[in-house]
């Protein structure tokens, strides 16, 4: 039983992931994430990989509500916060451990999604967007207003630790990380992924079809704040600090700055996103007068050359698309290896005028 089960296995693994160029490194990326940790013995490396995965999850969480279902959060730093201050203050003031505050402070972060969700949307396009701007700028200035229970400017600091070092800390998050991040890009994969972007596409169509828009973008506010909100508990957590910069405007502008890099509507584009720009802007700390220009130009350039992001254009060069059946294929095989037709642009071209 084991066996035929490792062999079903093997085989959905070599034909889903190993077929595939743009997966097959994905994994080999991951793996290697999961290896370095052990080689690395500076601190400060390691908090970068950990905060790279907490982030990942974070914007891999805007990209399915904004990317997916078309709702532009331009205050998605709100579930982020909310879920670090209520996993803070849980463990601070009534002694819980880790393990029960980040999914309580994701719970507090799903029930924000709920108090953004239910009045904003009964507005559409920019105007939904500035509305949910709104809702982090109120929630800072409430924090700076009962210090006694937020701790003001200085936050909420002496909160325990994850575990008694920093290597078993990386590879929670990087674990952690990648259950998420896969668990996002399955949601889009499923059936309620595609009523998400039957929404973004035509929301009126989809109302005809007998979709419960209203239903369905609320529960994308909700699954965003969720996977948001594990990524704030467990950096409030990793930090052992909750403080106003984790709802300020700049942390959403991030999200949405990594998700358009790395390639929006796609998660693994967010993935991505995160990885290249976060430690890129560690490194470009060298150049403290001049790092924030470097990063912009960064970003401008590589927009230029790739406008849709980076993971897009990359997979357009490594993969095919079957004109047919519209599976993915490596850009080495000349047949589908689904549907067995040929891949070839010159019988493609040749099939197409014979129709016309």
């Amino acid at each position: 039983m084991i066996r035929v089960w490792l062999l079903r296995l093997y085989r959905d693994f070599k034909g889903d992931i190993l077929a595939l160029p743009g997966r097959t490194l994905a994994c080999l990326a991951v793996l290697a994430l999961f290896i370095a940790p052990l080689f690395i013995r500076d601190t400060y490396i390691l908090r970068i990989i950990t905060l790279t995965a907490v982030y990942a999850v974070f914007a891999a969480s805007w990209d399915l509500l904004s990317g997916y279902v078309g709702q532009l959060n331009l205050g998605h730093a709100l579930f982020f916060g909310v879920a670090a201050y209520t996993s803070a203050m849980l463990n601070l003031h009534l002694g819980l451990p880790p393990v029960l505050t980040i999914p309580l402070g994701a719970l507090a972060a799903v029930m924000a999604g709920l108090v953004v969700g239910i009045p904003c949307l009964r507005l559409k396009g920019q105007y939904l967007s500035l509305a949910t701007l709104a809702f982090p700028i109120i929630l800072k200035g409430l924090v700076y207003l009962f210090k006694e229970y937020t701790g003001g400017e200085l936050g909420i600091s002496g909160i325990s630790r994850l575990a008694g070092s920093r290597l078993v800390e990386c590879y929670i998050a990087l674990a952690l990380g990648a259950v998420l991040c896969f668990l996002i890009w399955k949601i889009t994969d499923s059936n309620l992924g595609l009523i998400f972007h039957a929404i973004r596409e035509d929301e009126i169509t989809a109302r005809a079809s007998g979709i419960n828009t209203t239903a369905y973008k609320l529960l994308a506010f909700c699954l965003s704040g969720l996977f948001a909100g594990i990524a704030g508990g467990f950096f409030a957590h990793y930090m052992r600090l909750a403080g106003p910069f984790t709802l300020d405007v700049l942390l959403s502008f991030q999200a949405i700055i990594w998700t358009i890099f790395g390639g929006i509507t796609t998660i693994y584009g967010s993935v991505a996103g995160v990885i290249i720009l976060f430690p890129l802007m560690e490194i470009l700390r060298a150049f403290p007068e001049i790092r924030m220009l470097l990063f912009a130009a960064v970003i401008v350039i590589v927009l230029r050359f790739m406008p849709e992001g980076v993971v897009p254009w990359f997979l357009d060069r490594v993969e095919k698309e079957c004109p047919r059946c519209k599976e993915r294929n490596a850009f080495t095989r000349t047949r589908c290896r689904v549907c067995r037709v040929s891949l070839s642009e010159r019988e493609v071209r040749a099939r197409t005028t014979t129709r016309a």
